[in-house]
């Protein structure tokens, strides 16, 4: 299932793919940036796979340096996590068995990496970070999706989890063991693609991707037990978003703002817990940019990865290719955002880290 065999990973260099998407990003101690998303096929099929791919100098992005697939799987939203030891997590779902495998580097910045044998954690998904609590457990956001919400795969392959909800798993331990507490059920989810934010007065609070935009519950007693979801009023084009608290105490988030479908997306602060946003960044305002995800680094700077123009779920190899299907980076700092402009020398917008050109591989008849 996990792939670090050079050999082997030539079935996953650039050229091979003709569609990409859903990154996530970490950047270790030392400054090597990790990136992870995800191919295969010419949509969100049986088939797909996860890469990860490396930067040891912020500029130029490897090749994949590993990856995970299984023969009549689909391997598909990854998230890569640093956790307060110092590990590199590396998190993937897998259907139609229904599980969130995890695979971790002890020392992500050694020469030579070295993975843990992958492990199973829990049911199904989770594609956003775990957060660390004030307690010092680890919680960890893991969606069993409803019926009939897996895109391109027929209902057939819905999670055979009879409890749907946006859980929160608990671990006390490091990692060790894992326990499923309560779900949020907020009404008009869609793909869940949950997080969660302590906040300072000790309650948790959930934001959920839903059909309207971003939907929020809260729990009073540690995640055991949910209020029921409301509208948050951040808004969003049903997509992805990202929201974490930073060293500074102020909470990021990461949406699309005054919208048309999925453009604007934007970098905002809060100083008074999410209740308002005092600044933001506009990072890319072009269409099809989504799926961000955030790692904030020792160097004091927010890195800040997502997608543009995927090119999955078109009619033919030519169409495919005439999309941009790039990953992208962006690295801002808190006083970027609260200015509303780039002018930190270190800080840059869209750099690219993988973009697919001409496909050279073996289409047979995907397209058929």
């Amino acid at each position: 299932m996990l792939i670090t065999d050079k050999n082997e990973l030539k079935r996953f260099i650039t050229q091979k793919r003709i569609w990409q998407g859903i990154p996530s990003i970490e950047v270790t101690k030392k400054g090597r940036v990790f990136v992870t998303f995800y191919s295969g096929g010419i949509k969100e099929e049986i088939g797909n796979y996860c890469m990860l791919v490396e930067s040891r100098d912020g500029l130029r992005y490897s090749e994949p340096i590993a990856a995970t697939f299984l023969e009549g799987h689909r391997c598909f939203d990854p998230c890569l996590w640093i956790d307060p030891l110092g590990r590199l997590w590396w998190t993937w779902s897998i259907c139609p068995d229904d599980g969130l495998w995890a695979s971790i580097c002890e020392d992500p910045d050694a020469e030579q990496l070295s993975w843990s044998e992958p492990f199973f954690v829990g049911n199904d998904i989770m594609m956003n970070k775990p957060i660390v609590c004030r307690d010092g457990s680890w919680l960890l956001p893991i969606a069993v999706w409803n019926h009939g919400i897996r895109t391109t795969l027929p209902e057939s392959f819905d999670s055979k989890t009879p409890e749907k909800g946006s859980f929160v798993y608990k671990t006390s331990d490091n990692g060790k063991s894992f326990t499923r507490l309560g779900a949020a059920d907020v009404p008009d989810r869609s793909f869940d693609e949950h997080m969660l934010i302590e906040l300072k007065d000790g309650r948790l609070m959930m934001l959920v991707r839903t059909f309207y935009g971003i939907g929020v519950s809260y729990s009073s007693d540690g995640g055991n037990t949910w209020t029921p979801g409301r509208d948050s009023g951040l808004g969003g084009p049903s997509s992805r978003f990202h929201i974490r608290r930073l060293k500074s105490g102020r909470i990021l988030l990461i949406n699309h703002v005054n919208f048309t479908k999925r453009n604007n997306l934007t970098a905002l602060l809060s100083e008074d817990e999410g209740k308002t946003w005092c600044a933001k960044l506009l990072l890319d305002g072009r269409s099809a940019v989504s799926y961000p995800d955030v790692s904030e680094g020792e160097d004091g700077y927010l890195y800040i990865t997502y997608d543009r123009e995927r090119g999955c779920n078109k009619k033919s190899l030519e169409e495919a290719q005439s999309y941009a299907r790039e990953i992208l980076v962006s690295r801002v700092t808190e006083s970027d955002i609260l200015r509303g402009e780039v002018t930190d020398e270190g800080s840059y917008l869209g750099r690219i880290v993988s973009k697919l050109g001409l496909y050279d591989g073996e289409i047979a008849d995907l397209y058929q």
